[in-house]
């Protein structure tokens, strides 16, 4: 057998590679710079589509960031509808107990700022194209500032003050700046300054869009300005500017209910008449992973999921019988583990042999149970649909004048949908119809990003959560005002000073 030395071998590429330096370096073949991007309409719509892909997460392989997931945890799992069984982060959100160490608390407040620097950045270098006429920017600004008064709003009700970035900030820009947090009223100010902006410059639809070449259903449109400003003045409780601008959105005759509740969330319905501004979702291209996050465990149809977001039994057993939405979670089936996962007859109770009794029930919302069984899914995210309008006009109708015909035929229009009992005006007082509108507004709206800000807006965050977690033998925690905002996420509070938790659940 021949023996062969490989150390003159080596010995002779040192010497190539040292005779030739030049092969070593890079070639660059592009370079993208200030004097070469923002030339083109393709370039400004590339800037616009990279703002709206935050709405979801940075790429196919971890879209589980802000509106598809892991938002849900600040808004809804801190409150009397979500609930997690496992340890750590979320379970500390769902016993309703966190610090600014929060792993999701922090997450959120990152993506979100997120989508708002990339805005400010499109809003600055867009503003200075000459390349392009004043429709298509005025167009291109209209969607970033409407993106960036969604964001706005999900920071605001999730912590008040904040720190207020605009593209004004970019042109000199001080990176070691500690920028103390605006008032919420200065946030509004601008929030209804480009909201109204968008309102004047944004279609109805795209169906005959002379800057899109397709029915760009996923973009941002004058009906969902209309509707997220109609929110921000039901937030100031400016109630006749809520009631009137929802009377515009449906004024505006291109929205309605969709005929079914179950069907409105199944993974084929990407779209649909109710739906105002949402986030899209496709399993080969750019899915989401909220079937993962939201499936039942162990169940037979769809496997190896996670229920990390789920709903108390409590929530659930709020709803009558005869309302659809009840249908609408995996409250028993035999699990491939072999047990039969239920609900237990009362708090604490022992399962039998052969018996789960889970701890939480999870929905179908966000999990078809006849929908693709992959990792990566295609569900929409309704962040503004129709049933929200109507509710809402019909909140603000009622605190203007209590319940009259036309704000208690708000509300059983979204129940009529589902076929729940109909409220009867004769039966009202504008202080029960307000809890009856924000009990209807869980049961329509669990797990849209909206239950902490209801009961925020109600001023009965602490009365409801609270008895929740007495009825379920936990420790009532919440007390205001010191929980009305999240704690700053440590990591924030440790950079800039002025970020301060003083007073705020640590």
């Amino acid at each position: 057998m021949k023996k062969y030395s490989i150390i003159p071998l080596i010995a002779a590429i040192a010497l190539q590679f040292s005779c030739n330096r030049t092969s070593l370096e890079p070639k660059i073949y592009s370079s993208l710079t200030s004097q070469n991007a923002f030339l083109t309409k393709s370039d400004a719509v590339a800037a616009v589509n990279a703002v709206y892909a935050r709405l979801k997460g940075p790429s196919v392989g971890d879209n589980y960031d802000y509106w598809t997931v892991r938002h849900f945890a600040l808004t809804d799992l801190t409150t009397d509808v979500g609930h997690c069984s496992y340890a750590g982060d979320p379970g500390q959100l769902s016993l309703v107990q966190w610090s600014s160490a929060n792993g999701l608390i922090a997450e959120d407040y990152r993506q979100i700022y997120k989508l708002i620097a990339n805005a400010n950045n499109a809003i600055y270098n867009i503003s200075a194209m000459t390349t392009i006429s004043a429709d298509l920017k005025n167009q291109f600004l209209a969607e970033m500032k409407f993106l960036r008064a969604v964001a706005y709003m999900d920071l605001t009700d999730a912590w008040g003050p904040v720190i207020l970035n605009t593209e004004k900030d970019i042109a000199n820009p001080n990176y070691k700046a500690q920028t103390a947090p605006s008032p919420v009223a200065d946030v509004d100010a601008l929030l209804i300054s480009d909201l109204q902006n968008s309102i004047s410059t944004l279609p109805i639809d795209y169906t005959k869009s002379t800057v899109y070449s397709t029915n760009d259903v996923g973009r941002a449109t004058k009906g969902a300005a209309m509707t997220l400003l109609a929110k921000l003045y039901l937030r100031e409780k400016q109630w006749q500017k809520s009631a009137d601008m929802s009377k515009q959105v449906i004024d505006l005759n291109v929205y309605q209910l969709y005929p079914s509740y179950a069907g409105l969330f199944k993974e084929t319905n990407t779209w649909c008449s109710e739906n105002i501004f949402s986030v899209l979702s496709d399993p080969n291209v750019n899915g989401t992973e909220l079937l993962n996050h939201f499936g039942p465990l162990s169940h037979p149809v769809l496997t190896d999921r996670w229920q990390y977001y789920a709903v108390t039994w409590d929530f659930y057993n709020s709803y009558g019988n005869e309302d659809d939405r009840k249908k609408m979670f995996f409250t028993e089936y035999q699990g491939v583990d072999g047990l039969t996962h239920k609900e237990a007859p009362s708090l604490g109770a022992t399962a039998p042999a052969g018996v789960l009794y889970m701890p939480d029930v999870a929905t179908m919302k966000y999990a078809d149970p006849n929908g693709a069984n992959t990792y990566y899914d295609g569900h929409s995210v309704d962040i503004l649909r129709y049933a929200d309008v109507l509710l809402s006009r019909a909140e603000a109708l009622n605190e203007l004048n209590g319940p009259n015909a036309e704000s208690v035929a708000l509300v059983n229009q979204v129940k009529a949908r589902s076929h729940a009992n109909q409220l009867v005006q004769t039966n009202l007082t504008q202080s029960t119809f307000r809890d009856a509108i924000l009990q209807e507004r869980g049961w329509e709206l669990y797990y849209e990003g909206k239950r902490r800000a209801d009961l925020m807006r109600a001023g009965k965050y602490d009365i409801i959560v609270n008895a929740y977690l007495t009825r379920t033998g936990q420790t009532p925690t919440v007390q205001l005002p010191r929980d009305q905002y999240f704690p700053y996420p440590l990591a924030q509070t440790q950079i800039n000073s002025n970020l301060s938790n003083a007073g705020r659940q640590q």
